[in-house]
């Protein structure tokens, strides 16, 4: 008897729960969407494949061979058209500026090395990623050793057996490589020097997108509104807490990294923080926008998650954009984390000077001001 006044009472509860939930339409959205989401980003952008990779060439041969070089490795689908240059330094500033993963550098007694069946050329490669270096250097290094002093198809090395197990593929273009920037190929480097852009994202997110649910909630949003400010104030307002917290998040991330790992900042910390501001603001412009959507916490914390797992995918912060397919890769370059993770590694693990991080600023401040647009638009006071 007590066991089914139990069940009873438990099923009666459970009912009535799920009444209210079948009318939350936030809820029910996420629950068919989200699977949705997930297959098509775990399935479809997940991806090691190289696609369209920027590379250069600096062809100090300038023969046929040289030639047929470039031209097999174009023609294997995974690269995007060399940038040629002229000089080392030049093909070297490509690397550390990520206009460039890969420098192949042809000497320019080439065509001697393959009368004495010696051939050899150069593969710089930014090893900032060790995941695509090491991709996009087995993929090179295959086609090189298919390349003869005669005509070979691309399709054969893009499917045939590879150097170490092909024995005819010693007469082909041996490759010496070298990893520039993080030269063990240390994954650990890759993960720490974005690790500045998890925390933020996630604490800039769940911190500003509970703040104008939480008014509607305490029934105090509408005396906000009715202040003497306007929208734009109130917003700038609710963030300036918010980005105290997310500086000292930085300092305790790079200090970490630094006492724990012993990986500290190659660059400059103080120019770190200065382009760190726009990522935060961008960041919990987000989290702002999801609040004055949202009609509860539980509807924002739902809406968030939207933001931050794609983020987190398709920034290329835990896995190289540059292996992504186009079209992922122009939906990743709407997260404020895609331009920020190119920052920081840049900074942190090249060196790189205000103007080589110049342009994912910018892209930070345009997504700010975006944000701050449809925030101004969807805070006009309404009442009733």
């Amino acid at each position: 008897m007590r066991l089914r006044r139990f069940v009873s009472n438990v099923l009666a509860i459970a009912y009535k729960e799920a009444a209210l939930l079948r009318h939350d339409r936030t809820l029910v959205q996420n629950v068919l969407l989200q699977p949705v989401i997930m297959l098509l980003v775990f399935g479809f952008a997940m991806s090691f494949k190289p696609k369209d990779v920027p590379w250069a060439v600096f062809d100090r041969s300038e023969t046929a061979i040289s030639r047929r070089l470039v031209s097999e490795i174009q023609a294997s689908g995974y690269f995007a058209p060399p940038v040629r240059v002229t000089s080392y330094d030049t093909g070297h500033e490509l690397l550390k500026t990520g206009r460039a993963v890969a420098l192949l550098v042809i000497p320019k007694d080439l065509r001697r090395d393959v009368d004495r069946g010696r051939p050899q050329v150069q593969l710089l490669l930014d090893g900032t990623d060790p995941l695509t270096a090491a991709r996009v250097g087995g993929y090179i290094s295959q086609i090189a050793g298919n390349v003869r002093d005669g005509s070979v198809g691309a399709a054969r090395m893009a499917t045939g057996p590879s150097p170490a197990t092909d024995p005819t593929a010693a007469a082909g273009v041996a490759l010496r490589q070298q990893f520039r920037f993080n030269p063990t190929l240390r994954d650990l480097d890759f993960y720490l020097s974005a690790l500045a852009g998890f925390l933020l994202t996630n604490l800039c997110l769940a911190a500003a997108s509970l703040g104008l649910v939480a008014e509607r909630e305490n029934g105090t949003y509408e005396q906000l509104l009715a202040q003497p400010t306007r929208p734009l104030e109130v917003v700038l307002g609710k963030l300036v807490p918010n980005v105290v917290s997310s500086y000292a998040a930085l300092a305790l991330a790079l200090l970490g990294a630094g006492f724990f790992y012993g990986y500290w900042p190659k660059g400059n910390v103080l120019l770190l923080a200065i382009v760190t501001l726009p990522f935060i603001l961008a960041t919990l412009s987000i989290g702002v926008f999801v609040s004055a959507l949202a009609r509860t916490s539980a509807q924002a914390v739902f809406i968030a998650v939207f933001f931050i797992m794609p983020s987190f995918v398709l920034s290329g912060s835990m896995l190289p954009y540059q292996l992504m397919p186009h079209g992922v890769r122009e939906v990743g370059a709407l997260f404020p984390l895609r331009w920020y993770q190119i920052i920081s590694r840049r900074i942190i693990e090249r060196g790189a000077s205000l103007a080589e991080v110049a342009i994912p600023t910018v892209a930070l401040l345009a997504l700010f001001g975006a944000m701050l647009a449809l925030i101004r638009w969807r805070m006009k006071p309404r009442l009733g």
